[in-house]
């Protein structure tokens, strides 16, 4: 252990609160300014961009609650499980508010570094430690003295530098490896929609079959003009939709740490921003697929979660059993897994329109059988996934780089804050 002193955080940070931006400014259509809310930062601490779910702000800002770039914020209440303490970073200056219930905290430099408490608020001991002071029986809060009462080994501000230096070089190779992703993310589907939403698909020649008047022909099945050779269908066309089960949680038999991936909808739910998943928090054993009946589903499985929440998706990259959560699509139909995955991504509304149940919403097989698509020329099909089976690859191997550079940062975090290991 290090021979750092034990700090308490008062006097060397101070945390200021948001304001109470009304709701009545608030609006889902893009104004210059973003509301920031807990769904802004990830559990474990960082900002998360809410692209589509932004709350954009019509009235009057006042200019103490602008944000700039690389500004400190914590949540100060817990209105999503795990985010009580949890830290980010301001992105881009002039666009997001300082809301209500969260902190903004500013340091002197001489004591301790702004972006040193950035990564220290991502350690457990920390987090233990706002937690624990916090009050509230259902929704979690806490205080600036409460956490000025936070008690740390504090290193020299040379040796904080050095921390952040190495921690801040991982960040921004994650950072980089999730902009890449989103850019090839937008780019595939950017083409789907292209060819499959609008009917632009290269004719023989080359050029845009719609654009370009290639004949189109109404379905009375679908209510729509389809190009001509095309065809209605429903998601069943796809592929083998598969369920999943639940062994019993009372025989601990059924359970192991390396067996066959057991994936639930809390798992995809973590996995968000994610296309691909290996394994969840659970494997089971081979009594625990046998006892739950379970049938192993393949790489390239498209998994959909059919319970609330309803939508979550991923790509299977290995053999991988579900939980009662899903139904899930085994391109076993000739269409390939990336045709698969958009398509079913492009139904998700009418997915959701025919949910049932009363305490929990849920989507059987049956239904999902009635959900109507269109059916391209397979020939066509073929082409796009030529286009797009490289970003995928891409995309994938981008993603096991993260999530091996997200196990290295974890690991070094509490080492390094603790003083367990030193730099040179």
């Amino acid at each position: 252990m290090s021979d750092w002193p034990l700090s308490s955080l008062k006097g060397k940070i101070h945390i200021n609160h948001g304001f109470p931006f009304k709701s009545e400014f608030f609006t889902g259509e893009e104004t210059d300014y973003i509301v920031l809310t807990p769904g802004n930062f990830h559990e474990k601490g960082g900002f998360k961009r809410q692209a589509g779910k932004e709350k954009f702000y019509t009235g009057e800002v006042p200019s103490d609650y602008l944000l700039a770039s690389g500004d400190l914020i914590v949540a100060m209440t817990e209105q999503a499980a795990g985010l009580l303490g949890s830290c980010a970073r301001i992105p881009e200056s002039g666009i997001y508010l300082h809301n209500q219930r969260l902190g903004l905290i500013t340091t002197d430099p001489k004591e301790i570094l702004k972006d040193y408490v950035y990564h220290l608020f991502k350690t457990k001991t920390v987090r233990d430690q706002i937690r624990l002071t916090s009050s509230g029986s259902k929704v979690k809060h806490t205080s600036p003295e409460r956490i000025y009462d936070v008690k740390i080994p504090l290193p020299n501000v040379t040796v904080q530098k050095k921390i952040v230096d190495v921690l801040d070089a991982l960040e921004n190779k994650l950072e980089l490896n999730n902009r890449i992703n989103f850019l090839l993310e937008s780019m595939s589907k950017t083409l789907y929609d292209y060819w499959f939403v609008q009917f632009d698909f290269p004719d023989p020649s080359g050029k845009p079959y719609k654009t370009s008047g290639g004949k189109m022909v109404y379905n009375p099945i679908l209510k729509r003009e389809i190009p001509e050779g095309w065809s209605d269908g429903t998601l069943e066309d796809l592929g083998q939709i598969v369920g999943g089960s639940t062994p019993s949680t009372q025989n601990p038999e059924n359970f192991t740490s390396n067996g066959t991936p057991w994936i639930t909808p809390n798992d995809l739910s973590n996995n968000q921003g994610n296309k691909f998943i290996s394994r969840g928090d659970q494997d089971l054993s081979a009594q625990g697929v046998r006892n739950a009946a379970l049938k192993k589903h393949p790489a390239g499985t498209v998994l959909l979660t059919s319970r609330a929440p309803i939508g979550y998706m991923a790509i299977a990259r290995n053999e991988v059993t579900t939980n009662q959560g899903f139904k899930s699509f085994v391109p076993s139909k000739g269409y390939s897994t990336e045709f698969v995955y958009y398509s079913v991504k492009n139904s998700i509304k009418a997915i959701i329109q025919y949910a049932s149940g009363s305490t929990f919403k849920e989507i059987s097989a049956g239904t999902l059988k009635t959900v109507k698509i269109v059916l391209p020329k397979q020939t066509i099909v073929e082409a796009y996934t030529n286009c797009v089976q490289s970003m995928f690859f891409r995309q994938d191997l981008v993603q096991q780089e993260n999530e091996q550079l997200t196990e290295l940062r974890d690991l070094l975090l509490p080492m390094l804050t603790n003083g367990q290991v030193t730099l040179r």
